[in-house]
């Protein structure tokens, strides 16, 4: 009897997946899905191309989150991610990363060069290095460099250059980069300074774009007027939790709220997502 019920069990299992691929083709050849998760006090934002792409920036404060996010995100038989970018070194970036490093065949590594001197980052630079043995690329990249995957591509604004900071204070050379998906964009600010934010403005580069993933938790330093009005957004995304900091601030939350864009933020709204057909967006929260 057993070996009958196994056996159509096993049917089952095949034409479930059949039909969730078939589901996942069909995703894919229409939407950009950009995740801003849900990981606590940190970044971390996971994005899907219309090809079927995965890039993943930054992880997070927390060893375990990210990934159990990424869970839900990618089938279970999927254990292979074609970008992970790390714009800068500060553990509520990168920490959550080792899980996904240890989970997943991550293709493709990229990050400034700029690292903070504490024994955590020495420890994942370890696992950077050991997942390049196994045959990972590694990049260090800055702005000018242009990242390609089917009709999306993200330009990277900033660093120019890496300033001389001791290893110590690594946003200065924090990764900014702008997401383009036909008619709609993301800017990911990454946890730049209103100092940074001058920086990128005077460089006469387009930064317009349709989201902002607000710098440094929404701090009161950075989303200076002048930044925001060059970026214009209409929805502004803010990775926040339980902090000490006063993040978001009433400052930030004013110059966003002056500039005219939707807040969201993680710690309120849960983890949010936007889907684009290039030209349109939907965006979908828990809360």
């Amino acid at each position: 009897m057993n070996k009958p019920i196994l056996f159509i069990f096993g049917i089952l299992v095949a034409a479930n997946i059949f039909s969730w691929s078939l589901f996942v083709e069909a995703h894919r050849s229409q939407y950009l899905v950009v995740d801003f998760l849900n990981v606590g006090q940190g970044d971390s934002s996971f994005i899907k191309t219309p090809e079927g792409h995965k890039i993943i920036i930054d992880g997070g404060p927390d060893y375990n989150r990210a990934a159990e996010k990424l869970a839900k995100e990618i089938p279970f038989w999927d254990k292979e991610i074609d970008l992970m970018v790390l714009t800068h070194s500060e553990k509520d970036h990168f920490a959550g990363l080792f899980k996904i490093l240890e989970l997943y065949n991550v293709k493709n590594i990229a990050w400034s060069g700029d690292a903070k001197d504490t024994e955590e980052f020495k420890s994942f630079k370890l696992a950077v290095l050991k997942e390049q043995e196994e045959g990972s690329n590694v990049y260090e990249i800055g702005a000018k460099d242009k990242i390609l995957f089917g009709k999306t591509e993200m330009d990277i604004l900033f660093p120019y250059e890496l300033t001389q900071n001791n290893g110590q204070s690594v946003n200065e050379n924090c990764l900014v980069g702008k997401l383009v998906f036909d008619k709609n964009s993301f800017l990911f600010a990454g946890d730049i300074s209103d100092k940074e934010e001058k920086q990128i403005i005077t460089s006469q580069e387009n930064i317009d774009a349709d989201v902002l993933k607000v710098a440094h938790h929404g701090s009161k330093y950075s989303s200076s007027a002048g930044f925001l009005k060059s970026v214009s957004p209409k929805i502004a995304v803010i990775q926040v939790g339980k902090n000490t900091y006063g993040h978001p601030t009433v400052e930030a939350i004013s110059r966003l709220t002056d500039a005219g864009a939707k807040i969201y933020r993680n710690d309120l709204n849960g983890d949010i997502k936007v889907i684009s057909d290039g030209k349109n967006m939907k965006i979908l929260s828990e809360n």
